[in-house]
């Protein structure tokens, strides 16, 4: 849908506004400082809009999350909002949708629990911030990329720990778009990892991540292991998340056909996505559809610049396959029929500059599937030549873009576990009904690093950057220094779009800036 600024309130209306609807009140705090909840995970904030965002934390026990807004600080003229429960059957996470707030401002936001049991005993404070989207045209800077704690390589004090969130936090971005793997589900954290140097590589570990995650606790288990890290708790802290899923919340290269691995003793691969789906709304701020409880795919309008569509391309696709067929069916969704409708009518209603569209795979990298032979197709592309299966579904997009006359629209995407730039070039094309647009990929964000792949030159894509370990140099830890980010920038004056590609060094390997088309 496009970008509708609803009625905005000034910073001295909504703390004016803060008295007269909630009531300044004073938080209970302890006399018993043993018996204080506990919030071990830190806060998050996510999926924010013009005039509101999602906060999420996580207690120990049956609790009420308890929420101040400011904006300032030192949380002068707080407005605390009404508790809401945090219960074994979520975990005890608890999500809350911050409403009617200044556009363009600088949220603050403190957490406490009040235990249920004992109601004049509540925990330690919390504190996070984010920024609404702007109303007007100025800058907007986020990060994007994925991958973390896969191929065993979790958390290590000794390397600093998950160090690219750190270095992203450095350029206090508008909010990180994730791409997906937030977890590996299907991964085991060892102890201790050999380096083919000699060294040892020492994870933090909890015994949930000593086996592949099959009960709704392991799968919950994997995602608070990350917030062990000190690094994703301050960017957590700072950074709002836009979040979307990819395979290795559930296993690797999951789809209705995949046949799991001895490791398993749940042989359901269905009944273990939904497990894991459940722990990924219940560990990340997502907003929730009332259309479809659960559902991933979503807008996120971030001013008039910029409109973000994130995808869900593993709910709704058919069985990993050959992907060689010549008609759109059931056997070659990807997105879904209902999916890329909703998307097509997005693009088309947008008003934003900028529409990016989160894919939590890429259009022309080759990604085979893990069985027999590495026959079978895991992503879009299926190699050289005129479309065919899951590429017909965007074959189709694409021709609907060109022809509606939708202009800007940037493919953001990981996955793949290396950087690279791709230039999608109709003249280069089989395919060839489309206008060019860029595709960018960046990640891992902690874990191996692998790649590159081989390009399909169905949609016409041309390296224009590639940073991957190349042959015999595969799933480098992240103490390599090939953990990648993206940083994209938009000029508040120009419109113009500056992509640059980082390590977690934060050295920027690459940059370009797009001047935007007046469609």
């Amino acid at each position: 849908m496009p970008t509708r600024f609803r009625r905005q309130i000034s910073r001295r209306r909504f703390l004016t506004a803060g008295a007269g609807a909630f009531g300044t009140i004073a938080m209970p705090y302890l006399s018993r400082a043993a018996d204080r909840p506990q919030i071990a995970h830190g806060v998050q904030s996510g999926d924010v809009g013009v005039d509101d965002g999602v906060v999420w934390s996580r207690a120990d026990r049956p609790s009420q999350m308890m929420v101040e807004i400011s904006t300032t600080e030192s949380f002068g003229h707080a407005r605390a909002l009404p508790p809401i429960a945090a219960l074994p059957e979520s975990d005890f996470t608890a999500r809350m949708l911050l409403e009617n707030l200044p556009a363009g401002q600088e949220i603050f936001y403190r957490v406490r629990f009040r235990d249920l049991a004992h109601t004049g005993i509540s925990s330690e404070p919390v504190v996070g911030r984010f920024r609404t989207a702007p109303a007007d045209r100025r800058d907007v800077s986020f990060v994007w990329g994925g991958d973390v704690a896969g191929q065993g390589w979790g958390i290590n004090p000794d390397d600093g720990g998950m160090l690219t969130f750190a270095t992203m936090r450095k350029h206090r971005p508008d909010f990180l778009l994730h791409s997906g793997d937030t977890i590996y589900a299907d991964g085991v954290i060892a102890a201790e990892v050999k380096l083919a140097d000699g060294k040892i590589w020492k994870n933090v570990t909890i015994p949930e991540k000593s086996k592949v995650a099959e009960t709704l606790d392991e799968f919950r288990a994997a995602h608070k292991y990350n917030f062990l890290d000190h690094n994703l708790r301050a960017f957590n802290a700072e950074v709002p998340i836009f979040v979307q899923w990819d395979d290795h919340e559930v296993v690797n290269n999951w789809s209705a056909s995949k046949q799991l691995p001895a490791a398993y003793k749940e042989r359901d691969v269905m009944l273990l996505a939904a497990r894991s789906a459940r722990a990924f709304h219940e560990m990340y701020p997502l907003r929730q559809s009332l259309a479809e409880p659960g559902r991933i795919y979503r807008t996120l309008n971030y001013g008039p610049h910029l409109d973000v569509f994130m995808l869900d391309e593993r709910s709704y696709r058919g069985a990993n396959n050959p992907n060689l067929q010549t008609e759109y069916g059931p056997e070659s969704y990807f997105l879904g029929p209902d999916q890329l409708a909703w998307l097509k009518r997005g693009l088309l209603n947008s008003r934003a500059t900028w529409k990016v569209i989160a894919s939590d795979m890429p259009l022309g990298i080759i990604v085979y599937d893990d069985g027999p032979n590495r026959k079978g197709s895991e992503g879009i592309a299926q190699g050289d030549g005129p479309p065919r299966g899951r590429e017909l579904e965007i074959a189709d997009l694409l021709r609907f873009i060109k022809s509606a006359g939708i202009v800007n629209t940037v493919w953001l995407t990981a996955d793949v576990h290396y950087a690279a730039a791709h230039y999608y070039n109709p003249d280069k094309a089989q395919f060839q009904e489309f206008d060019p647009f860029w595709e960018f990929v960046a990640g891992p964000f902690n874990a191996g690093t692998f790649g590159p792949n081989g390009l399909d030159n169905t949609f016409g894509p041309e390296v224009k950057f590639i940073k991957a370990p190349g042959p015999g140099r595969q799933n480098l830890p992240p103490s390599a220094g090939m953990q990648f980010f993206g940083h994209v920038r938009i000029d508040g004056g120009t419109g113009q779009m500056t992509v640059t590609l980082r390590d977690r060094a934060d050295v920027a390997l690459w940059s370009t800036t797009l001047d935007p088309k007046i469609g």
